[in-house]
């Protein structure tokens, strides 16, 4: 059926372009979160400090972000279809080295390679569907997408926990392979080709920031155990610092940067973006340390453990509408505050009743109202976002404010781990409670510290109704477009 015969559903070319890009970002978004109730039994099986876990973590969410705006451009410039068929390959072969992985540095290894298919595969998914959907049926496919990597991120503490427990962690990864499989030879029959080839690509930017991260991440991460006055440490932290100051520089001198630094003169945008990073920063710190607080210290199995992280992982696919609704009426600055206001004081009820005999019934208020306040803020932000810029830099802009949130998660797990490290530990139960009461006091002080950014925003956004987003065209992404997309740090 075509859209002739019935205009309230999509058909042909469109309907598969839907079904292949929405399967391939549930793979990646569910990626992020999958690993966080496998961490334990990967750390008995293959072993490792705490340092390796945070780059189990971290390889990905890294790659993923400093690449993603790069893939973005190398698809417009070789070939949208042919690049995502090349991200989509790398991301499966990827998956299968981690399942097969037979140490800590090799599933380390194998995940930064995971994040480098993500980031060139997530963006162009956006471009392909944009470009097969008609103009009048945009809306709803972009709000279905939207809405199965939601259920990615809602999902990827249970499925990680079940498969974890039920046959083994390995099958966080194994299961992306069938699901890659099949979409690698459906995209190259069912996807049409397209391309920008005036679009530029920014290597030296991109090699300023992927330098400049590692650095800062890597001196995070080893400070506790070779000592924040250490050699590696220290030439991690300053040569880090440096590449990113150069990679500033470089986005306001530059003819065509990856992040043109002139949209942060707009107070809007700088307060969302840092907002979003501050965000990241608590909640996939804060996730990091709870799914393993649950099995480790709480005794819950690994699937027990997914299924009590859902009312904070699954609350926003009920509050996402109703903050949708509340943004058309009384404006985007509120909304975002108030969801970031109530993470804030989610992190910090937990910080207050954890200890190694806290029962679930006093923890589900804290997840509640984090998940509440993960949807409200999700919701409207990306909106509040768009009205921050001019329809020309949007591409961009969605990309930058993507970035900076994985970037935000990477770090978040880095900075809240050595919190941990450096006041307990996996020594004894009490210890690791002792480890996390501090850090996860750090994240709720970072989201805090978010929600005040906020008010930055423009006092009432403009954001369309969203009976009008639903109808209204969406443009074409711009040669550097990145997915709006919910958390897949």
């Amino acid at each position: 059926m075509n859209l002739t015969e019935n205009n309230t559903r999509l058909g042909g070319p469109a309907l598969w372009a839907l079904v292949l890009t929405s399967a391939a970002g549930f793979m990646a978004a569910l990626d992020n979160l999958v690993v966080t109730t496998a961490l334990p039994a990967i750390r008995k099986d293959l072993g490792g400090a705490l340092a390796d876990l945070e780059w189990t973590v971290n390889a990905y969410t890294l790659t993923f972000a400093v690449l993603l705006m790069f893939g973005a451009a190398l698809g417009d410039r070789f070939g949208r279809r042919r690049l995502f068929i090349a991200g989509l390959a790398i991301f499966t072969g990827a998956s299968a080295a981690a399942a097969l992985s037979p140490g800590i540095e090799a599933l380390i290894a194998a995940r930064a390679v995971q994040g480098v298919g993500a980031a060139v595969m997530m963006p162009l998914s956006l471009t392909l569907l944009t470009a097969a959907v008609p103009a009048a049926r945009r809306g709803m496919a972009l709000g279905i997408n939207g809405a199965v990597g939601g259920l990615a991120v809602a999902s990827g503490p249970l499925v990680g926990g079940s498969l974890t427990e039920h046959i083994s962690w390995q099958w966080i990864f194994w299961l992306n392979v069938p699901i890659g499989l099949a979409l690698i030879p459906l995209a190259r029959l069912r996807l049409a080709e397209s391309k920008a080839p005036t679009a530029r690509l920014d290597v030296p930017g991109t090699l300023l920031i992927s330098g400049g991260l590692f650095g800062i991440v890597y001196g995070l991460v080893n400070a506790n155990a070779h000592g924040w006055t250490s050699g590696p440490v220290l030439t991690g932290l300053i040569a880090g610092t440096a590449l990113v100051g150069a990679f500033v520089r470089h986005g306001f001198t530059s003819a065509n940067p990856m992040l043109p630094m002139r949209l942060f003169r707009s107070r809007g945008f700088l307060g969302i973006n840092a907002a979003g990073l501050l965000m990241f920063l608590g909640m996939f710190g804060s996730i990091f340390l709870l799914s393993q607080f649950l099995q480790g210290v709480a005794g819950y199995t690994p699937t027990e453990a997914g299924l009590r992280m859902l009312p904070w992982t699954g609350m926003p696919m009920i509050v996402a509408p109703v903050a949708g609704i509340l943004a058309d009426r009384i404006g985007g600055r509120p909304v975002v505050a108030a969801g970031l206001a109530l993470q804030a004081l989610g992190l910090a009820w937990f910080a207050m009743i954890l200890s190694t005999d806290v029962s679930y019934a006093a923890q589900l208020p804290a997840l509640i109202i984090s998940g509440i306040g993960m949807g409200l803020y999700f919701a409207p932000a990306s909106h509040v976002l768009m009205s921050t810029v001019a329809p020309a830099d949007q591409g961009k802009a969605s990309g930058t404010n993507n970035a900076l949130r994985e970037v935000g998660g990477a770090l978040g797990v880095a900075v809240l781990a050595s919190v941990f490290s450096a006041q307990g530990g996996y020594a004894s139960p009490q210890s690791f409670a002792d480890g996390t009461v501090p850090a996860l006091w750090i994240g709720a002080g970072a989201v805090a510290l978010a929600a005040c950014l906020a008010l930055l925003l423009p006092r009432r956004a403009k954001v369309p109704p969203l009976a009008a987003r639903a109808a209204a065209p969406t443009p074409a992404p711009t040669p550097a477009a990145a997915p709006d997309a919910v958390p897949t740090a």
